[in-house]
């Protein structure tokens, strides 16, 4: 038998360092280092940096519906990150709310979840997207099923999404091109956003990463091309907080896709019960799709809450912790004190 001395070595050195380890007192900063695993911290520990207005990709602004006539615009977002960002970092997209109609990344309670995860050891992104008076490209099928089936005076705030969800898109693959220079691992992506936001956050954690984006060409819309259309990217876990799963189903609808299937990720849901705006039904709808599918969901229901109850507690724990938990659980990311 031919013995390799050098491989010999090798694994002599592997042992020690193994029995070394095993001979003092392990922390789960020691393990998470040793075994190169994503970690972040229980409570609040770094100084968060905030970058603000960072233009992620462009879009068109028509006058009217898919008009000849447009102006283009630059899409923004901030940059949450904690101060001395050396190792690499889980990421978090968080979007506004606002019914498709209003909203700005600088809305407070995003801000405060974006500042709660950065101080732990994310790095958080707040983003804006096109809304209803952009008047941004929509697809002619999309155009022809708002015309068909849907009821006239929802057929504006329909129309919208699309363009929203394709912005979001791009953050995305922005996120995925630009994750070096943030020291982000690509593995560890969370999305997540309140009502219309939440929506849209649903839908990227289930449609696959070209929808929202192939069905407009380049020659109808040329901003496409500052979308980083060549990166790909896989959502880890979805927050939602009194959203639904509308956009998903009428993207189903529209194209005869079925989006739904077990490889979704993972999703908390958080809704009011008494939420008079997105009803808790859609809550439950979502929650039966994803049981029906074999796909890992949380429900929340928040007892006899309306519409947007950031301040929510259950269990003694706000929503915020409640995701904390959800997402390292789902990740499996090691928690250090």
């Amino acid at each position: 038998m031919v013995v390799n001395k050098k491989i010999v070595k090798q694994l002599l050195k592997i042992g020690l360092v193994l029995v070394s380890l095993s001979s003092c007192k392990k922390d789960k900063s020691t393990e998470a280092n040793f075994l190169n695993l994503m970690s972040v911290k229980s409570a609040s520990t770094y100084t968060v940096v905030v970058e603000q207005n960072i233009t992620y990709s462009q879009g068109l602004r028509h006058q009217t519906l898919n008009s000849a006539s447009y102006s283009i615009v630059d899409l923004k977002l901030d940059v949450y990150k904690p101060l001395g960002n050396t190792k690499k970092r889980p990421a978090i997209l968080l979007i506004h709310g606002g019914s498709f109609f209003g909203g700005d990344k600088s809305d407070v309670d995003i801000v405060n979840l974006a500042n709660h995860f950065a101080s732990r050891g994310w790095v958080a992104f707040s983003i804006n997207y096109r809304l209803l008076a952009d008047k941004g490209t929509v697809p002619s099928q999309w155009v022809q099923y708002a015309q068909n089936s849907v009821p006239t005076v929802n057929q504006s705030q329909f129309l919208a999404m699309y363009p929203a969800h394709r912005d979001a898109k791009a953050a995305i693959r922005w996120l995925i091109a630009n994750a070096n220079n943030y020291n982000i691992d690509t593995n560890y992506i969370t999305v997540g956003g309140g009502s219309a936001g939440a929506i849209i956050a649903t839908t990227l954690g289930i449609t696959n990463a070209t929808d929202f984006t192939n069905e407009i060409s380049l020659d109808t819309d040329p901003t496409l091309a500052t979308t980083n259309l060549n990166k790909t990217y896989t959502i880890k876990t979805v927050l939602d907080f009194w959203g639904s799963g509308v956009a998903v189903t009428e993207t189903n609808n529209i194209y005869k896709y079925q989006r739904f299937d077990r490889s979704d990720a993972p999703i908390m849901i958080a809704h009011g019960t008494a939420d008079s705006t997105v009803k808790y039904t859609s809550a439950i709808e979502l929650r039966d799709i994803y049981t029906s599918t074999g796909a890992a969901y949380k429900l929340y229901p928040l007892v006899n809450r309306g519409h947007e109850p950031w301040d929510a507690i259950v269990n003694g724990k706000k929503l915020a912790e409640l995701s904390f938990d959800f997402i390292v659980e789902q990740q499996k990311i090691i928690v250090e004190k």
